[in-house]
């Protein structure tokens, strides 16, 4: 049984004790009638106070007291260090457990195992403590090792369960972000937009629903969609891998996941999480079913997490929608069931399945015609449909303003009403966000290979254009 987000949420509170399952029933009822999230229908009903409703969303992965409480079987962990020391030389205890990220006691509590099966010996110490002994390992450790990696050639830090990764990503969940004003507006201060295209934007972000963003090409829509990621407020943890059953999937991604900054002095987590920004994930015309999917790896014998399971907590941006080398009804159809039910299924080599969250804003960004491109089947499905459109001319002047200044290129008006009145006006072409970015590389280009300073004037403005369009 599939449950949804706010049932998962609420029953993470009744666990928790934080509310009872009577005042639960009463706050979905109210959510029913009312709408708004399920945290604050349970504030409106004083049922809970919204700081501690706050502290419930700032879960920080706990610190593993136990081998139990890893939830990785004893012969697991032990197995993984025999794979990490087989490429060290001398080791430690200290050293070994920031390798597999696994707290010194547990790890203490292997080592001890590794010794006694004549894996591992101690080499000499520094001082009497026990971490403070060297090993080596033997030929029989080095053998068994070399039989590990085999099977599996795995040796990062120590995976975490499906069930702590669900319970992480439910309580750090995008739908539950709050996405404050004037902080979304500071996130666009870059760009020109609209106040009244922003208001819209705004509460689209905040409701961590899809959103499918049209319009005619070179007006902000990729821009756009990135900005909303740099809205999204807080931190979250990503693993550095999962395990499933016997198979292990890597997560943690630096080209897709940014640590965030280290706060002295602050409570300790799990190091087997990383605290990152919450993630953007962008593809265009190179998306295909496979990039969906795990990757497995036939001579490493472990999985890459897919681009929707990287991006979990954060923003998938489908840009080009339409222009991707697979059928866009195949695209769409896998993401109908995973946009309504916030899960997906993957599927491992040997066939099993599982379900994993799939808990991001996601945003369909295309120049097609959405009529001609999706069915209303799927459009209905997307809460937001936002035309972003060609700029006003005041908007095209601000734009202009802002591209100079940012490559230190004097804004000259006059030229500027030579541009809008000879070309613009006079060949009747639309106004276009991209196009003063555009005019004035062109400039810089010219400036550079002649090697002079790069100027406004209308002779490079009308090399500019003659350079820019097709004839």
């Amino acid at each position: 049984m599939i449950m949804d987000l706010h049932d998962l949420l609420g029953s993470r509170l009744v666990e928790k004790e934080l509310v009872s399952e009577e005042q639960l029933q009463k706050a979905l009822e109210r959510q029913r009638m009312s709408g708004g999230r399920l945290g604050y229908n349970l504030v409106a009903l004083g049922f809970i106070k919204e700081q501690d409703l706050e502290e419930f969303f700032k879960r920080i992965p706990p610190v593993p007291g136990s081998i139990e409480k890893t939830g990785l079987d004893l012969s697991f962990i032990v197995d993984l260090i025999n794979k990490h020391i087989v490429f060290m030389g001398e080791f430690t205890i200290p050293i070994v457990a920031d390798r597999v990220k696994l707290p010194i006691p547990v790890v203490d509590t292997a080592m001890d195992i590794l010794r006694r099966e004549r894996f591992i010996e101690v080499r000499g110490a520094d001082g009497l403590q026990k971490t403070s002994y060297k090993y080596i390992m033997t030929d029989a450790g080095r053998n068994r090792a070399g039989e590990l990696l085999d099977i599996c050639r795995y040796a990062g830090p120590a995976p975490v369960t499906l069930a702590d990764y669900r319970e992480q990503v439910e309580i750090q969940t995008v739908m539950h972000t709050l996405v404050q004003p004037g902080e979304f507006k500071k996130a666009f201060t870059h760009l020109v937009v609209s106040d009244s295209l922003l208001n819209i934007l705004g509460p689209a972000a905040s409701s961590g629903r899809a959103i499918f963003l049209y319009g005619p090409p070179g007006n902000g829509k990729t821009t756009i969609a990135e900005a909303m990621g740099r809205a999204l407020p807080g931190e979250i943890y990503v693993p550095h891998a999962l395990k499933i059953g016997g198979e292990i999937i890597t997560v943690y991604d630096k080209s897709v996941h940014f640590a965030a900054e280290t706060k002295p002095g602050g409570p300790e987590h799990d190091q087997r999480w990383v605290r990152v920004q919450r993630p953007t994930v962008m593809v265009g015309g190179e998306l295909t079913m496979r990039t969906l999917d795990l990757d497995f790896n036939p001579i490493s014998k472990f999985y890459e997490a897919p681009l929707q399971l990287k991006a979990n907590n954060g923003l998938f941006i489908v840009d080009d929608l339409g222009r991707q080398q697979m059928n866009i009804e195949t695209l769409l159809n896998r993401w109908i069931i995973p946009l309504a039910r916030r899960t997906d299924l993957l599927t491992l080599h040997t066939g099993r399945k599982f379900e994993i969250p799939f808990d991001q804003l996601v945003i369909f960004a295309t120049n097609l015609d959405p009529k001609e491109l999706v069915d209303m089947a799927f459009l209905r499905r997307l809460r937001y449909k936002i035309k972003v459109d060609h700029p006003t001319p005041e908007e095209y002047r601000e734009i202009f303003l802002k591209v100079c200044r940012s490559n230190n290129v004097e804004f000259r008006g006059d030229v500027f009403e030579y541009l809008m009145d000879h070309y613009y006006q006079r060949m009747d072409v639309r106004l276009s966000s991209c196009q003063p970015r555009d005019i004035i590389d062109h400039i810089i280009d010219d400036a550079f290979y002649h090697g002079h300073s790069p100027e406004m004037t209308e002779e490079k403005i009308a090399m500019a254009w003659d350079n820019l369009f097709v004839k």
